[in-house]
């Protein structure tokens, strides 16, 4: 029988199954799907962004919390960028800071992943599926039949509440909140919002915004973000989605780089017999999509000043976050106070939880990836410190 148990064979399980191997302990790592890493590989399609190359400090302000200041001081940007070489995966840093492997692509760092948790004797057991606890005893029904397993120590790894396609189900939540755990509620992160466009929109589905300012309370998003049939989608929208999902009305500002005088000041200049789009379109250099959205949430738009105003401050009109099966990443889960200092279940002596099963959120561009591994690490290194009697 192992001595661990680790349950979800995404970054964080992985993470946690490869620092208890390393240490010596057998390792069953249980995965409910037919494959390790699915939302990994997912989430690699377009570029997989491992984590930003930026001073510590500014890189854990991107979680609003310092609950996981240790973990990413013991796990941060370098720390990743060394562990993917130590895989033979080479990285660079993009203009923004980004940190991607050369091979852009998820499948070649998971690949040598897997090569090294399998020399390392991890068992990779998949189509598990964790059904809770029979007593004392993990409870999995498998491929060969219904499985219990009682190992020494047991490191959940299971994921949020996005993307449920991929595994991420939440479905683990009624089994720890009956055992005493404190669990708040899932809520979609990192996501796109609901807009019920006009038909003159529809032409312009699937079209990048660009040079544009998302504005929430504080939050102020210069990505780009693009135009779907069923609302705004992409990293300038992730950037304010938590304010917007708690509350926070939501503004565009067409033209960042101008002042409301400069903008004042070039509308009022002769435009002849111009019409509007034109006028904008020749005076502020206004795209067609960027003067379809003035149209779309500015009218009536006025003229002059208040003109001016809509192009620096117009008001978005959106249903709210989409469902949070179409989340990049999920807010809410095991709560700080459930956990001691080492991640380990008050309620639940020798059970350890990492990644997206805790209560944080970050934004994109890798801090998503570095706050589940770390965590992971964290979660690992402790439940070693366990067995060791340390």
């Amino acid at each position: 029988m192992a001595e661990t148990v680790v349950i979800g064979a995404g970054p964080a399980g992985l993470m946690a199954a490869g620092v208890l191997a390393e240490a010596g302990h057998t390792v069953l790592l249980a995965e409910a799907r037919p494959s390790a890493g699915r939302k990994f590989l997912m989430a690699g399609k377009s570029g997989l962004n491992l984590t930003k190359d930026e001073p510590l400090a500014v890189f854990r302000s991107a979680y609003g919390t310092d609950w996981l200041d240790p973990m990413l001081a013991d796990f941060g940007p370098e720390q990743v960028m060394d562990w993917a070489r130590g895989l033979d995966q080479d990285v660079f840093t993009g203009t923004t800071g980004r940190v991607f492997p050369v091979a852009m692509k998820a499948s070649p760092l998971l690949r040598a992943w897997m090569g090294r948790l399998a020399d390392q004797g991890v068992a990779l057991k998949t189509r598990w599926r964790w059904t809770g606890w029979d007593g004392d005893a993990l409870r999995f029904d498998t491929p060969e039949g219904p499985v219990r397993l009682s190992p020494k120590v047991t490191v959940l790894a299971l994921g949020g509440a996005s993307w449920p396609r991929l595994g991420s189900d939440a479905a683990w939540v009624p089994w720890l909140t009956r055992r005493g755990v404190a669990v708040a509620p899932f809520q979609p992160a990192n996501v796109g919002l609901g807009v019920d466009w006009s038909a003159p929109m529809q032409r312009h589905f699937g079209q990048p915004v660009k040079g544009t300012a998302l504005m929430a309370r504080a939050q102020v998003s210069r990505g780009e973000f693009v135009v779907t049939a069923k609302g705004i989608e992409g990293g300038g929208v992730y950037g304010v989605s938590a304010a917007v999902r708690d509350g926070a009305p939501l503004f565009l500002d067409l033209l960042p780089n101008l002042s409301l005088a400069e903008v004042m000041g070039r509308l009022s200049a002769p435009h002849g017999k111009d019409s509007l789009p034109n006028r904008l379109r020749k005076a502020l250099r206004l795209d067609p999509l960027r003067i379809a959205l003035l149209q779309e949430w500015g009218r009536p738009l006025g003229d002059g000043a208040t003109l001016a105003r809509k192009i620096k401050h117009l008001p978005v009109r959106h249903t709210g976050p989409r469902p949070i099966a179409e989340a990049i990443s999920s807010a809410g889960g095991i709560t700080r106070h459930s956990l001691t200092g080492d991640l380990q279940l008050r309620a639940l002596p020798g059970v350890y939880a990492c990644g997206e099963m805790l209560d944080w959120e970050a934004p994109t561009g890798g801090y998503l990836l570095t706050g589940c591994m770390a965590t992971a690490l964290w979660a690992g290194k402790a439940a070693v410190r366990a067995l060791s009697g340390i």
